[in-house]
């Protein structure tokens, strides 16, 4: 009960954001004890009645007569409160995580329709087995920023970095073999990756959140960008590329479902370890969708998705009630007392009830 109350004052509460204009309060004595007092140096009346008025008027009006100067000393008050700034403590809110920007690069090549995979008991493409992996991979990643590039002959940008993770899971499903054409653009898919993450390094998030994750089966045949080039071109941006190299050990190849020998797969996997180092990111090699997951969950732990912040309780500004109290105490004090009884002088009071009688 009594930490329950003293959690409920501690949140009406806060305190004041300048407390130090609280010493405003000592103006008005400091300036009456400083100053000296005003003399009237006109003429005045002398009446042998007028302590007597004085009583009657202070008497007959005191409510009126000193209404000005409390509404005066409150209005002060109010306003050296509002000055301080007082502060009362909100809900407790949690601030949303800060992910990263994450780009998935996915070959689409020829050689990715080779069905050398086994997936849930059948062989499949290894297109197929990277759409199961990554979409299981998509699902870890609440809170990053995720986008999606194709490429083949070239590179395409089929989804923005977005926290939309569903509809990025939606282009990378969509997506088929040779959607880009049959070759394979390494160093162009690293230059549009990089393009589109740097287009983000301007706003909130750190340089080192700038992730890059390719796969591909093959070996850079076409495209303008040499990848190691453009594995330069991402160190000068800080984008770390991770690069997953997939397919089988090639030595068989699918002719309407008949396995014939002499396939052999060609994955230059000493570029792609180049192009992991130079980025400071990891090089990794899968032979199947086994090792193709196993593969995503280590990114997984290399780049863990951020967890919210510290829960927080923000601080609501409250000077409008002192100042709005201020005001009102304010244009009361200027409105004109109320107007004082006729007085009736004691001498002249006895004269005009004498010539009443009369």
């Amino acid at each position: 009960m009594i930490d329950a109350a003293s959690d409920w004052i501690a949140s009406l509460f806060a305190g004041f954001a300048w407390p130090w204009m609280l010493l405003a309060l000592l103006v008005p004595w400091l300036a009456r004890w400083a100053l000296p007092p005003v003399r009237q140096d006109a003429p005045a009346l002398r009446v042998p009645w007028g302590r007597r008025l004085e009583h009657i008027t202070l008497q007959g009006d005191a409510r009126g007569v000193r209404r000005m100067p409390l509404l005066a000393w409150l209005a002060w008050t109010l306003l050296c409160v509002a000055a301080a700034r007082p502060q009362q403590l909100g809900e407790v809110v949690q601030p949303p995580a800060s992910g990263r920007d994450l780009m998935l690069a996915v070959d689409l090549s020829g050689s990715m329709g080779e069905e050398d995979m086994r997936l849930g008991g059948r062989t499949v493409d290894r297109l197929t087995a990277a759409k199961a992996v990554l979409a299981d991979f998509l699902d870890r990643r609440a809170g990053d920023r995720v986008g999606l590039i194709v490429f083949g002959q070239r590179a395409y940008a089929l989804a923005p970095l977005t926290p939309d993770r569903d509809s990025v899971r939606g282009q990378l499903l969509d997506s088929v073999v040779g959607l880009a054409g049959r070759e394979t653009a390494i160093g162009d898919a690293i230059g549009l990756a990089v393009k589109r993450l740097r287009s983000q390094q301007a706003g909130q998030r750190a340089p080192d959140s700038q992730v890059l994750v390719l796969l591909t089966d093959g070996v850079n045949t076409a495209g303008q960008l040499d990848p190691m080039k453009a594995a330069e071109l991402a160190r000068e941006h800080r984008v770390r590329i991770h690069t997953v190299a997939f397919g089988g050990d090639g030595d068989a190849m699918s002719l309407f479902g008949i396995q014939l020998p002499g396939n052999e797969v060609e994955i230059d996997e000493a570029t792609l370890q180049r192009i992991a180092e130079t980025t400071g990111g990891r090089a990794f090699r899968a032979r199947d969708a086994d090792q193709l997951a196993g593969i995503y969950a280590e990114i997984d732990r290399l780049e863990p998705v951020a967890r919210p912040g510290r829960e927080v309780r923000p601080k609501i500004e409250r000077y409008p009630w002192p100042l709005a109290g201020a005001l009102l105490a304010g244009l009361l004090a200027m409105l004109p007392p109320p107007r004082l009884s006729a007085l009736r002088i004691p001498g002249r009071a006895r004269r005009e009830d004498a010539g009443a009688q009369a």
